[in-house]
């Protein structure tokens, strides 16, 4: 008789309240190195010079593919479900997104 794989326990994961608010962000900047992938998600606001890095999230080579999978695979299925969705480089938005520049 063949050997069952054993079966994975369920995983039970919590979020804080203030993790499920979560951070908006509109640019990500990726780096690696031989050993990580640093994903720092960006809120670039409109006619404002200078941003912050919202969220970091440090990732092993191997938890970076798996990533990208997952995230093409969603996208695949957000796509059957709504429609292509429009690479900002065919809309051709202004860095400044049409707003007024910034006063004080």
């Amino acid at each position: 008789m063949p050997e069952q794989a054993p079966q994975n326990p369920q995983l039970n994961i919590e979020i804080s309240e203030e993790v499920a608010e979560g951070q908006y962000a509109n640019l990500v900047i990726i780096t690696h190195s031989h050993a990580e992938f640093v994903v720092d998600f960006v809120n670039v606001m409109p006619g404002t010079p200078k941003s912050k890095v919202k969220s970091r999230l440090i990732l092993t080579p191997q938890h970076a593919k798996r990533f990208m999978k997952a995230l093409t695979e969603n996208i695949n299925r957000f796509e059957a479900a709504n429609g292509k969705i429009q690479d900002l480089e065919e809309v051709q938005l202004p860095l400044n997104f049409g707003g007024p520049s910034a006063q004080a």
